[in-house]
This record gives structure tokens, sequence and C-alpha cells, in this order.
């Protein structure tokens, strides 16, 4: 699926390689002009040091803080998710991941159980429970992904209120369903999604760009009723409320 009008491939090889030769055989898979592809040399450095450069702590909303390993916020009032860079997606840089963030930090109540599906590095669970959910259910097509939730939920010391799920068909009913993937996904797991949220219980959508949010609405319209909480640079966040049985006469 095509979302953007052009896209820029970044490829790192190792200092050895030939990169005439790299160049040959990447603009024949891609089929585009040699001429097209620029090389550029990069001096080595302590690669797994460099993001210490770029990421700080960073608060959503009122409490929630998410913060790496060399930058611990101890405000009182702070509520603290540690979190380095790693192989999944999730840090709270991206938009839609601030924005479902935010809307944890204003909604939680307190005692839920909670769906993280797409967990990428299970930020959005460990931020639930933090801010007092009970039980956060997580699960990802990406195992490096359930690796790095099982690794930061024992970082945060909230591992025994995450379970990380291999597959979805283990998932239990929830009073609270989050999934921070892409639009095209979303519409098809909607049917999916309303059988594992209790009636009355809320789903919060978000991977979506702004002409999106209309169709992943109308995909989850037979059992939600939704609106948009936010937008950030050209991506939206989808919130709604799982409807109630219809009484028999």
């Amino acid at each position: 699926m095509r979302l953007w009008p052009a896209t820029c491939v970044l490829s790192l090889f190792s200092g050895d390689a030939d990169a005439a030769c790299a160049a040959a055989v990447l603009g024949a898979a891609l089929g585009i002009r040699v001429a097209d592809i620029e090389v550029t040399w990069i001096e080595d450095r302590a690669w797994e040091r460099e993001w210490l450069n770029d990421f700080h702590a960073m608060r959503f909303g009122k409490r929630l803080w998410i913060c790496p390993s060399h930058e611990p916020v101890t405000a009182p009032e702070a509520v603290t998710v540690q979190l380095d860079p790693g192989l999944a997606f999730g840090t709270g840089t991206h938009p839609t991941t601030a924005l479902c963030l935010e809307w944890l930090d204003s909604s939680i109540r307190g005692g839920e159980h909670v769906i993280d599906y797409g967990c990428g590095s299970g930020i959005l669970a460990i931020a639930a429970v933090k801010l007092g959910a009970q039980q956060a259910h997580c699960v990802d097509i990406d195992s490096q992904a359930l690796l790095a939730t099982e690794q930061n939920a024992r970082t945060n010391g909230v591992e025994s209120r995450i379970t990380v799920h291999p597959d979805a068909d283990t998932l239990p009913q929830v009073e609270l369903l989050l999934a921070n993937i892409l639009s095209a996904p979303l519409c098809e797991l909607a049917r999916c999604f309303g059988a594992h949220v209790h009636a009355g219980g809320r789903i919060v959508l978000a991977g979506l760009l702004a002409h999106q949010a209309g169709d992943v609405t109308e995909a989850y319209s037979p059992w939600f009723d939704m609106s948009s909480f936010g937008d950030r640079e050209g991506w939206v966040a989808l919130a709604g409320t799982r409807r109630l049985p219809v009484p028999r006469s």
C-alpha cells in the first residue's frame, strides 16, 4: 500500500563492501538508475552510544514520563516508564505513540484489563499498568517485539502484570484494547476487536493518517461509537466505546 509519493531507502553496508557493485545490484533490484543512488562513506563510531545524544526523557500528559536509562525523572508526581531504544517499535517519539500515551495518562481509571495489540516495545501496555491498569495482555506478529516487551516489563518491575501472547487466539476479553498499527489491518480486525472488548469497554486505535480515519470509523461502527481524540503531524487517533447489547423485546 503506497502511502507517500516518494520513498527514501537507506541501506548500510560494511566498510569493505564494493560500493559500485552494491549500487549496481540495488539499481537493478529496484528498477532505478544507478546515478540516482547516492553513496556516502560513514566514519565508524560507538554506534550503541549514538542514541544517547538524541533520546531524552519525555512527558506525556500531566503525569506520564518515558525515560531512557541515562536520564531518570525523579519528580514526586511522575509516573515513569524506563525505556531505551531497541529493535521493536515504540519509544514515544512517533506521533501515533505519543497520542496513545497522552490518552492513557488522562483516561486510565484503574483496575482495567488491557490488550496491547501490536505491542512493539510494550510501551503502551507498560504505561497502562504503571498508571493503574491491573493487567495487560500483549501480542505482536514480530517475535522480537515479544522479547522486547518481556525485557522492558522486567526493567520496569511490572512483569507479573504483563502477559505476552505469541498467538492472538489466546487473548481474553478486556475493558480496554489499544492498537497502534496501520489502517488496513485495523479495518480487517474490527470484528475481532469487537469480540475482545466487553460491552461498555473502550478501544483506542492509532497508526492511521487523517484521510484514513473515515474508513476505520466506518469499519468499527457496527460495534463501537468512535470519535477522533487527537491529531499530530498528519496522523490521527480514534477512541471508541463498545455498545451495550440491544435488549430483546
